[in-house]
Order: structure tokens, then C-alpha cells, then sequence
């Protein structure tokens, strides 16, 4: 019977621990890895920057005499290494004992999924030089032929690939694998403004598969579109009103939303979900979903960071708090049971309709379009971010806007959500449709 060969950087991994309880750890878990990325820029009309970078190397957790230390190495050689692990484990001893520190529990590990989630293109290698050059010379070339093209100053394109493979073994019965591949393809374009001003706007795609790249021509067109109609943009009138936040940029109010999740900010006093869980903290409307077991998604993994089995998880359901992201370290010293230690795809749950009639309906408001630096205090959940995008009237989106503020608090501000788009950003994490609060105050002139 044919026996199947092991990879090298398993091999290492299994090394590695095999080595730390030789050298007198109680636990030990390693992560290897191995990592190719290559990108290409492309600035107006010239070749800017080619760049590959190929990685391996080794990050071991040691428990040691009830103290816990996270070392690393790029020098992956058995001798180089079994002086490393030795010397660290050396250097564990000497720090403070933290008994909360241990692996997760091996029923963690149990009942992974055996869904194939499509993460890695088999035909990876079949991209050429040719190929990646080919295509930001598309996108500039699609940017510049936009109507308006002559108000543009410059256009950066870039293409990206990558092939990762990890490997994950545990001294208590876990080892695991996943091998990714990602393609993605971004324009960025700056234009002039009569009155002196240099508005940017840009657009990106990208896809597990090579033979699934959304256009790369379409990218530059939307850059260069969205940068013109950042033209004569103006401070609006300071006023509370209705507020759409488009796909693209809502992700960016869930990452908000989705912080102090963690069981560490609970544990640390750094959440303002603290003691609601079970309790209502959005609009009806607020549902999200962390799911792991999409295929083909950014974020999709059978298992988490610890080797703990992936599973969908309900985060929020019809605005109530159902879960948190709890860890193993900080679930054993808040005494509640692990979830995952970070998030997977976040699915929001979508409504029936599109943009163009949530706005229709809106009828008088702002279409955001971008947040523009600001902050959110996961602490207290008040948090202040400047915005730009559209004013909307009559149901249709009007001159652009541009250096206004809203601001407010999560636990508040989420139960003005009035509608959600049928509309999920594709090329993130975060599958967000256009958001319609209500009765947002906007600081303007």
C-alpha cells in the first residue's frame, strides 16, 4: 500500500514539539508556515515596483512549569532549532507563573467539518509575468478613458498573489493544515479639484481562483469614476437626517460593532457588551452571523487559531447579543466556555431591495460613500468618525459632500437601523449590505 509523504514544514512542526517536551515543557504547540507573494505596481504609465517575497519559518507556544511563553524562528534547521527551543524553554522558566495558560481542551478539537471550503487554486502557478503586467496596464488604461479623464493627476495600479500554506500540531492530539491562494487587482486614482484640492478614490477585487478574477479593467473604471465625482465636493449643512452607508463602507461600522466582542476586552474592562449579553443592543433588523464553512471565502478556515473546530456561530439575532469571541486564556479566567478566539466571514443578513430604492425611499438624507479618520472607544461605545459621500434629495443622490462628522454611541446608534440592501460587499470578511439609519446627527458648516 502506497504511504503518503508528509510535508516538510510538518515534519518541522512535529519536530518542534517533539523537542519542547524532550526539553522539559508540559505543552507545546507549533505553527509552521510558508508563504509566496508576489506584486506588481503600475504608476502612470510606468512600471513602479515588482516584488516577490517567499517566508517560512516557525512559531512555537511553550507551557512550561505553569509559565507560558510565544517564541519564533525563521532558522529552520534541526540543529539550529533544538538549540532554540532548548534556550527558550530555558527562558520560560524564568517567567512569572500564569496557571490560566494551558492548550484548549482536546474535545475542541472534535467534529471539524469536512466541507471542502475551495480555498486553494490548484492552477496557482499558472500566472505569469506577462499576466500580473498585463493587468494594471488594463486598469490605468480603463481609468484614463473614463469620461472626465483629463481632470485626473494620477492613476497607481497594482495586481497580487499569493499562495500560503500552514501547518498547526498540538502535544495534546491536534494537527492540522490549510493551503490558501488569493488573487486581487486595485486602482487608486487623484484628481484635481478647481479649487485647488486633490480628491482620491479607488476600487479593488480579488478571488480565491484565477480563473474567478472579477474584471480588472471594470476596477480602474470605478477608481477613476468615484475620484471624479469627489469634484466640487462641500461641507454640508450641520442637520439630524436619514444616513445610507454604502456596502463598500459599512464594513468598517461592523469591525466597530464587532471589537468588544472579545472575551480579552471583557476580561480587561474594555467593552461595553459588558453584562448584556442576552440582551438588546441593536434594531430588529441586527443580525450577524460568523461563518466559517464558506466556500471560497476570505475568511473561511475549519479551524480556528487554537485548532478549535470551526462552526457557524449566531453573533447578533434580530438585535440581540447571543455570543462573544472567547479564547481558551481568557474563557478560563472569566470561567465561560470557548467559542473561537477571533472572527471568521461575518454574514449580515440581508434585506430585499437594492441601493437605488433604499434611497428612493430615504427619499432626504446622505449616502456615505467613506469615513475619513475618526475613532470608536470600545470602552464606552462612543465614537466620532469623519465622512464623505452624497447628498441625497428627492430620493437620488445629489452633489457630493465632503469634511462632515457624525458621532454617537454603538449601543444607540445601532437601533436607528432602518433597512438593509440586497447588496453584500463581495471582496471582504465582512459580507455587509447599504445600511439606512435614522435620525443621524451630522456636524457640518
Amino acid at each position: 500500500m502506497a504511504t503518503t509523504k508528509k510535508d516538510p514544514m510538518l515534519e518541522t512542526g512535529e519536530l518542534c514539539v517533539k523537542t519542547a517536551l524532550a526539553k522539559g515543557a508540559q505543552e507545546a504547540a507549533a505553527r509552521t508556515y510558508r508563504v509566496r507573494d508576489i506584486e506588481v505596481t503600475w504608476r502612470d504609465g510606468k512600471l513602479e515596483k515588482i516584488q516577490e517575497a517567499t517566508t517560512r519559518g516557525v512559531g512555537l507556544s511553550l507551557y512550561v512549569d505553569g509559565r507560558y511563553a510565544s517564541v519564533s524562528s525563521s532558522d529552520l534547521r534541526p540543529d539550529a532549532l533544538e538549540t532554540f527551543i532548548a534556550d527558550s524553554v530555558v527562558m520560560t522558566r524564568a517567567l512569572a507563573k500564569d496557571p490560566f495558560r494551558t492548550l484548549p481542551d482536546p474535545a475542541l478539537y472534535k467534529g471539524q467539518s469536512a466541507v471542502d471550503l475551495k480555498l486553494d487554486d490548484p492552477k496557482y502557478a499558472v500566472v505569469t509575468p506577462d499576466d500580473r503586467l498585463r493587468l494594471v496596464k488594463e486598469m490605468e488604461a480603463a481609468a484614463r478613458a473614463v469620461k472626465g479623464a483629463e481632470a485626473i493627476l494620477s492613476v497607481t495600479t497594482s495586481f497580487n498573489d499569493s499562495l500560503s500554506e500552514t501547518f498547526r500540531v498540538h502535544s495534546n492530539g491536534f494537527a492540522g493544515s490549510r493551503r490558501d491562494t488569493a488573487f486581487w487587482v486595485s486602482a487608486q486614482a487623484s484628481v484635481k479639484d478647481p479649487d485647488g484640492r486633490k480628491p482620491e478614490d479607488y476600487s479593488y477585487a480579488g478571488s480565491r481562483f484565477w480563473s474567478e478574477m472579477p474584471p480588472a479593467a471594470e476596477q480602474g473604471r470605478i477608481a477613476a469614476t468615484r475620484a471624479l465625482s469627489r469634484l466640487g465636493a462641500k461641507k454640508g449643512d450641520s442637520a439630524v437626517l436619514s444616513m445610507a452607508i454604502d456596502a463598500r463602507a459599512a464594513g468598517r461600522m461592523i469591525s466597530f460593532l464587532m471589537g468588544p466582542l472579545s472575551a480579552a476586552s471583557l476580561q480587561q474592562k474594555r467593552s461595553f457588551y459588558e453584562g448584556k449579553a442576552g440582551t438588546t443592543v441593536g434594531s430588529p433588523l441586527l443580525t450577524i452571523a460568523d461563518d466559517p464553512l464558506i466556500p471560497k471565502g476570505f475568511g473561511s478556515r475549519l479551524f480556528d487559531g487554537e485548532g478549535i473546530a470551526a462552526k457557524p456561530m449566531p453573533v447578533f439575532e434580530a438585535g440581540v447579543l447571543k455570543n462573544f469571541y472567547v479564547d481558551t486564556y481568557y474563557g478560563k479566567k472569566l470561567k465561560m466556555a470557548p467559542t473561537t478566539a477571533g472572527a471568521s466571514n461575518l454574514v449580515v443578513k440581508l434585506g430585499q431591495r437594492g441601493q437605488a430604492d433604499l434611497l428612493a425611499d430615504m427619499k432626504d438624507g446622505i449616502l456615505v460613500t467613506g469615513f475619513l479618520g475618526g475613532n470608536s472607544n470600545g470602552t464606552t461605545g462612543d465614537f466620532s468618525l469623519g465622512v464623505q459621500g452624497f447628498r441625497v434629495r428627492g430620493g437620488k443622490t445629489a452633489e457630493p459632500v465632503s469634511e462632515m462628522n457624525i458621532s454617537g454611541n454603538h449601543l444607540e446608534f445601532w437601533k436607528k437601523l432602518a433597512a438593509l440592501g440586497n447588496d453584500p460587499y463581495p471582496y471582504s470578511t465582512i459580507r455587509v449590505p447599504t445600511l439606512v439609519f435614522e435620525g443621524v446627527q451630522f456636524a457640518g458648516s
